[in-house]
């Protein structure tokens, strides 16, 4: 929803139309253009309407070389057609839909089993996308907390916390100011740029509902060590008493890791971790917008917070914060689950890891440049210029990289690494060698003019980029 009305411009457009745009409209002629603000007085042709869309909309950048985007860019044409016949439908008219419902039933299924949870005994429901079922996951430990102690809470003098690293994707700031949860972050120090697990169990106390763990982590694609932050939790516990829920935000990992990294302990093998979200329009190979909510069981999902409706003449439950939205990811998501298989997405998976060590130990190569991370985890990197470099920074680096077309993001860490600025590329199925080939090529013909600059031209560096982490 926007907090806007649009720019405070005339509405007045006198600028012809193309007559051949549409069919002429007999009483304007084509010789004035509609209002930008304000609904036009009469209906027009649809493919003027059409043409005068498409043709705005091609100011946008193209989403094939965003690389800074996580989200799908690239879907088949079956996936697309079969998008197309789903649009219309409601996902949340279960009983009007039940094989769209039934699609999600068997992804939650799929996904538990992918997770090592127990398909019988595991809980879960899509979303619009990982902020959503954050939103959830986070909902769902302040109840579990709530229910323990509802002999203190609510008080004046207790307030709920959650504890997370500083690198956190936004929405879980966002759920801690939205459901009045404290949020208590661990700071970057160092080369650590995400969470450290004895930091983390050190912040917690009674009024903890959980600690998050980032699998990985958007600044640098790193892993955070899951399996050593429950182990700290574990600690605690023999300690202080304190049992400690663990979530795991797999908005990109859970989706990479199963596939790459099978001897990584990160999901429902550990005891204490008792939710895990995913975005199926990121690694999951879906365009925007479904993401997935799982939890251990119905232990870990309070059952207040589920709604049943009727379905088939049984029960099907749901757990979400959006109402109408149309079941086509879905459809899309089942789709692809069918179309690769475990193979097929490791195949894929192993592919766009490929490219991105491939173009890391390119760009490394190319002597300007220092890899804080070498997309061996996330099939992301993120790097900065070398101490030598002076001339230029990165947000230079990716104004022009803009230039030819490629979106790659600048911007300065968090505290405590504010003085750390960098660029982080994200690789995403159909960004081929080729394509990665170009990149390089691009990046080496800017470094001899940047070279010769007196100094970097950034003078804002708020204002030196488009992205804000």
């Amino acid at each position: 929803m926007p907090l806007h009305l649009g720019h405070e411009k005339s509405d007045e457009r006198p600028l012809p139309v193309n007559p051949f745009f549409g069919e002429a409209n007999p009483v304007a002629r084509m010789v004035e253009a509609p209002p930008k603000h304000r609904l036009p007085t009469t209906p027009m042709p649809p493919t003027t309407a059409y043409q005068l869309v498409h043709d705005e909309l091609m100011l946008d950048g193209n989403a094939r070389l965003n690389l800074a985007t996580f989200v799908t860019t690239w879907m088949e044409p079956e996936a697309g057609v079969l998008i197309d016949e789903c649009l219309d439908k409601n996902m949340i008219d279960k009983d009007e839909y039940p094989r769209t419902a039934e699609l999600e039933r068997r992804c939650v299924a799929m996904l538990a089993s992918l997770w090592n949870a127990n398909p019988a005994a595991a809980v879960g429901c899509s979303t619009t996308g990982s902020s959503e079922a954050c939103m959830l996951a986070g909902m769902a430990l302040k109840r579990r907390w709530m229910r323990r102690n509802t002999d203190r809470y609510p008080a004046e003098d207790v307030r709920p916390n959650l504890v997370m690293g500083i690198n956190v994707q936004v929405c879980w700031e966002k759920f801690c100011n939205y459901w009045e949860v404290e949020a208590r972050q661990v700071p970057m120090e160092g080369d650590r740029f995400h969470i450290d697990p004895q930091a983390a169990a050190d912040l917690c106390d009674e009024n903890t509902i959980g600690v998050v763990g980032i699998l990985g982590s958007t600044f640098d694609g790193s892993y955070e060590p899951i399996a050593d932050l429950c182990t700290a939790l574990d600690d605690l516990q023999e300690r202080t008493g304190l049992d400690i829920p663990v979530h795991v935000d797999g908005a990109s990992g859970a989706m990479i890791a199963p596939f790459l990294d099978q001897d990584l302990v990160w999901d429902f093998r550990l005891p204490r971790v008792a939710s895990i979200n995913t975005s199926g329009h990121k690694y999951g190979l879906v365009y925007p917008g479904v993401g997935w909510a799982l939890w251990r069981d119905k232990e870990a999902l309070p059952e207040e917070l589920v709604f049943h409706v009727n379905y088939l003449g049984g029960d099907m439950p749901t757990f979400a914060l959006n109402f109408s939205r149309p079941g086509a990811q879905v459809a899309a998501q089942y789709y692809v689950f069918l179309r690769l298989g475990r193979e097929g997405f490791r195949l894929v998976q192993q592919s766009t890891r490929d490219v991105a060590r491939g173009l890391a130990e390119r760009i490394e190569a190319l002597g300007d440049f220092r890899l804080l991370s070498r997309g061996d985890e996330l099939p992301v990197f993120a790097f900065t210029t070398a101490p030598h470099v002076q001339a230029y920074d990165v947000f230079d680096i990716s104004r022009r990289l803009r230039e030819n077309g490629w979106l790659v993001p600048a911007y300065t860490f968090p505290p405590n690494r504010k003085d750390l600025s960098v660029l982080r590329v994200v690789c995403r199925n159909g960004f081929s060698v080729d394509l990665a080939e170009l990149f390089v090529e691009d990046l080496s013909r800017l470094l001899p003019e940047l070279r010769r600059q007196q100094q970097p031209a950034t003078h804002d560096r708020g204002a030196a980029t488009s992205f804000h982490h």
